[in-house]
This record gives structure tokens, sequence and C-alpha cells, in this order.
């Protein structure tokens, strides 16, 4: 095989892999939910992760650059700790599937930040594209009835989750490319693990674990996520931008709301034809963006 094709075909093998596990990630946060709050999810999952990659961290540390450093823990906490737990606290009030959908504006955000603070190219064609988005984010946000502070809260704190992946995209890309995905990985989720915990903590989380066996179901899935949908997604999300840039990798979420909506349909969530239009709205506003 040509060596451009085998680097073409990992590089969607990589965007495939990453699609499956961030589109599950929802579903295993509402089934969490059962039976732990929004903060205590989050708290596991970030910690979790920060416990697999500790070993690591102190090996790699002082390969990072020092002048580098402090984008590579905020890094950490943009594109992982803040995220966690707006998201978990937010699918405490609505589905999966609505979550996937949402986090579907990363994209946008990403081309919006860009030329805000990165200088990337201003085109007509990209601010089309980002109005279009937000004209189906509009849309999708009416399609649960009126908008009122209960409805548009949660909504609210994914727009800012997926701020933060937009901001987080854009320092990988711009900044740390020439950093080595699995050193900056392990060195900025072993960073963030640290206030994971103390929060852990603090939500009793490690008495519900001792003390609590039917939360223990809850327990595990936010540990898989943990581990799974941030340790190694994470590596792998860094691999990918580092291989096909931080535009490609992020279109990873054009395939994430349709693996999250087979998730909310297994789970019997109420997903309308509506909401799967506004889908469609938002997706031609980041192809459009990102053409």
């Amino acid at each position: 095989m040509h060596a451009m094709a085998r680097n073409k075909l990992v590089n969607w093998l990589l965007f495939i892999l990453l699609a499956l596990v961030w589109g599950s990630s929802f579903i295993l946060m509402k089934k969490s939910a059962e039976d732990l709050t929004g903060q205590q999810i989050a708290a596991i999952r970030i910690l979790s992760a920060g416990v697999l990659f500790l070993p690591l961290a102190f090996f790699h540390l002082r390969h990072i650059p020092g002048g580098k450093l402090h984008l590579v823990l905020l890094s950490g906490v943009m594109g992982n700790l803040f995220p966690a737990f707006l998201f978990a606290i937010a699918i405490e009030q609505m589905d999966s599937s609505l979550a996937g959908i949402l986090n579907s504006l990363t994209p946008l955000f990403v081309v919006v930040i860009g030329i805000l603070f990165f200088r990337d190219r201003l085109h007509n064609r990209k601010i089309a594209g980002v109005i279009i988005g937000f004209i189906g984010l509009l849309l999708l946000t009416l399609s649960k009835g009126s908008i009122t502070f209960e409805r548009f809260t949660p909504v609210l704190m994914i727009l800012v989750a997926t701020i933060m992946y937009g901001v987080n995209v854009n320092i990988v890309s711009h900044y740390l490319k020439g950093i080595e995905p699995m050193k900056m990985t392990s060195v900025s989720l072993a960073f963030v693990g640290i206030p994971a915990a103390v929060v852990a903590w603090y939500q009793n989380v490690f008495s519900i674990a001792l003390n609590e066996p039917q939360a223990h179901y809850a327990i595990g899935a936010s540990v898989l996520l943990g581990l799974v949908g941030t340790g190694i997604a994470t590596g792998l999300f860094y691999v990918l931008i580092k291989r096909a840039g931080g535009l490609f990798a992020s279109l990873v979420t054009y395939a994430i709301p349709f693996v999250s909506i087979m998730w909310g349909l297994w789970a019997r969530e109420d997903i309308t034809l509506v909401q799967v239009g506004c889908l469609g709205v938002i997706l031609s506003g980041v192809y459009l963006a990102n053409r």
C-alpha cells in the first residue's frame, strides 16, 4: 500500500474509533447519573484518567519544554477537566442523545476561536457556516418547547464546554504540535486528576464506593468513561491532530451525534425527527465552515 494511502487509512481508523468511543460517552454519563450526581461522575472520570497516566507523567514531565508546560496544563483544563463537569451536570437534566447533538457544535467554535484569537483566515463561507450552525442550535432548543431558564441552563453548559473544546483544539494545533501526543496526554491528565481527586473527596465518592453496593455499576461506568473516553481517547485525539491537523480531528464531531442517537434509541429516549433535522442543519453549517 502506498505510504500516503496508508496514512489516510490510519487517520480514518482513528477518526472512526474516536467517534465510537466519544459517541458512547453520553449514554455512560446518563446511566451513571441514575445513582451519582454530575459532579461525582466527572470527578471519577477525570480522576480515573489521571491515575491511568500518572506513572507516565513522572517520566514525561521533564520532556515538556518549560515554555510550553503551562499550555499543556491549560489544554488539560480546557479540553478535559471543565468540560467533563459541564457535560456530566448538564446531562442530569437532558437526554444523552441531545447532549451528543449539541456536542457537534465543537468544529464551529474551533473556526470562530481560530479567527478571533489565532488569526486564522476569515472567509465568507466560514461566517455563513457558523450562522447556519447556530440557526440549527436555536431550532433544536426551540424544539424542546418554550425557552425557560431551567431548559436553557443545561444547553448553555454544553455550549460553554464546546467553546472550551474549541479553545483546546486551537491551542494544541497552533502551539503544541511539536510535542509527542503521549507526553502531552499523560502530563495534562495527571495534572487535572489532582483537582478531580479533591472534588471526589468532598463529594464522598470514596465513601459511596465502599458503603453503597447499588452504586457500583454507576461508579464502574464512570471509571470506564475516564479510562477509555477520556484517557485513551484524548491520547488518540492528540495523535490525530498531529497526523491530520486540528480541523480534521475536530470533525470527528460529525459522527459522534449519530452514535449517541443510536444509543439514545436503544435507551428509549425521546428522539424526534425535528431534532434529527436540526442536527442536519448544524452539520450543514459545520461542513460549510470547514469545507
